[in-house]
């Protein structure tokens, strides 16, 4: 079996886990220019696909709802026949760019939606990802999420918070609800848009390991508004250079 890192960024809302998810796919290219990189985002919101200038047609949702709908017609065989398929057409959603893959998971189940499909589905994405050397999801505020809808495992979670409670609160159920699942084997928290040293020294993390704070970034903060491609954002930044000392840390580059 292929030694794939699969790297899952997870916080609350707002506190920059797709910029940061975006700028570890940079900083993968530029570490390791001849490896395969597939960036997942598993945000129904897909904002890392303007964050990585990647425009998205097709979602594995989009998979999942044909199939939901041709059983709902009542058309079995089509719908068998659609099944064996479905490695196909999920490899066909996925975007190939120079550097990168892409691949949107889309929006979250509904009512009505197949448990067995959904499992299906997970299933065909993780042995997509045996494929690549490195996969980097950008999760929703939890990693019930990651695990239930695109793979069970990752080996390295990190936890992205803001200075606030609530905050290092949310990484806190994460990484309870993650170990419970038995869902990583590296985990930390990158405590992020640190604003001044006071409030670097007033975070308190408990047992979480930190592993780095970065601080605002005024030049991701204006690419992020313009929304900008962040694969451009100089290698200089705060954001480049303290994301690259976390990843460091936790062994990913």
């Amino acid at each position: 079996m292929k030694d794939t890192k699969v790297i899952a960024f997870s916080g609350k809302g707002g506190v920059g886990k797709t910029s940061l998810a975006a700028l570890t796919v940079r900083l993968l290219i530029d570490a390791f220019p001849e490896a395969r990189i597939l960036a997942i985002d598993a945000d129904p919101a897909v904002g890392l696909s303007t964050a990585l200038g990647v425009v998205v047609t097709h979602t594995v949702d989009d998979v999942r709802k044909k199939f939901v709908e041709t059983v709902e017609k009542g058309k079995k065989q089509e719908a068998i026949t659609f099944l064996n398929e479905a490695h196909y057409e999920i490899t066909d959603s996925i975007v190939e760019t120079e550097n990168f893959a892409f691949l949107a998971i889309g929006r979250p189940e509904n009512a009505g939606c197949y448990c067995s499909v959904n499992s299906f589905l997970k299933e065909t994405i993780s042995a997509l990802t045996e494929d690549f050397d490195y996969v980097v999801i950008d999760g929703e505020a939890g990693v019930e999420q990651v695990n239930r809808r695109v793979m069970e495992k990752v080996t390295h979670l990190i936890l992205v918070s803001d200075a606030s409670k609530k905050g290092i609160g949310v990484i806190h159920t994460i990484r309870d609800v993650a170990k419970h699942l038995g869902m990583y084997n590296q985990t930390g928290a990158i405590i992020n848009r640190i604003k001044n040293e006071t409030i670097k020294q007033l975070v308190d993390t408990g047992d979480i390991d930190v592993l780095n704070y970065i601080p605002e970034d005024e030049a991701l903060s204006l690419m992020d508004v313009q929304g900008q491609c962040l694969l451009k954002l100089n290698a200089t930044t705060p954001a480049i250079q303290g994301l690259r000392e976390a990843l460091i840390q936790i062994n990913v580059i």
